[in-house]
């Protein structure tokens, strides 16, 4: 019984009572198809880190096929690149938010001076709200989708460990994750936790399974990767990947909506409400 009380405490102190109404698991028969008249599902692509070559190597391969996808900016790392990033939005490409330092657990130990064991709700609303206000001076778009640096939830350790999907609701129309394991359910899905699968290392072959699955079962996959290259690399997605993909999942008869993470979330929101 008290197990179940302080799970429930942080929620109910940080997050007024029409979030909690929001949160609540929408009812399957109330739920209509948030996809565009004709479509069957839903593929977003997203990049984490503000990458150098996702400008370089992504844009002119997502401009090919008039495609636009979500750039999932650490506001760390925009540095001489903010007119890049604001010529890619005005491309109708998104912009998110993946905080000002990218925080993870201190298990890495690159992340160690900004381990999420030692942050607190607070050190989180802050990352989240100054990310997107520096992303918004810097290119004119503020941010309506989150990703959760390496897909962790949490904050403190032990007996204290809190999650801070709350606040990602609160701020965000969307929360994306990591590492995840298959499409969206459109009826169940939580916006605050949207699964991101995994689309680095890997060739077409690799991911269509996930694609088919989400067109057959009318889902939303929402892809995830970061930096965009020719060759194999650790954490490169590839093009031929980008173009075989690109082709398969716009091809008319197979009836998949292709848009950015906010784009569908919105869709998705309004289906639920």
């Amino acid at each position: 019984m008290r197990l179940r009380f302080w799970i429930a405490l942080p929620v109910a102190i940080g997050v007024a009572a029409p979030l909690l109404a929001q949160r609540a698991a929408p009812n399957p028969a109330s739920v209509r198809s948030p996809w565009p008249a004709g479509k069957r599902a839903a593929v977003s692509l997203s990049f984490d880190d503000a990458r150098p070559s996702q400008l370089s190597e992504g844009l002119p391969v997502f401009a090919e096929s008039n495609t636009k996808v979500t750039f999932f900016l650490t506001a760390g790392n925009i540095g001489t690149h903010a007119d890049d990033w604001r010529r890619a939005a005005g491309a109708g490409h998104e912009l998110g938010n993946h905080t000002v330092n990218h925080p993870c657990s201190g298990n890495f130990a690159w992340s160690a001076s900004r381990a999420l064991e030692d942050a607190t709700l607070a050190t989180m609303r802050t990352e989240m709200t100054e990310a997107s206000r520096t992303i918004e001076q810097a290119t004119g778009v503020r941010p309506v989708a989150f990703a959760y640096p390496c897909g962790q939830t949490f904050v403190g350790r032990g007996a204290h460990v809190t999650s801070y999907v709350p606040l990602v609701s609160e701020l965000f129309v969307a929360g994306r994750g990591w590492l995840s394991e298959g499409p969206n359910d459109p009826v169940r899905v939580d916006l605050a936790q949207v699964f991101g699968y995994p689309m680095d290392d890997v060739e077409f072959e690799a991911l269509r399974p996930a694609v088919d699955d989400a067109i057959e079962r009318g889902q939303w996959l929402v892809l995830a990767g970061h930096d965009i290259g020719a060759g194999p690399g650790h954490q490169v997605t590839r093009v031929s990947m980008l173009r075989a993909l690109l082709a398969y999942v716009q091809e008319p008869s197979r009836g998949v909506w292709v848009d950015t993470i906010g784009h569908v979330a919105a869709a998705v929101k309004r289906a639920q409400e």
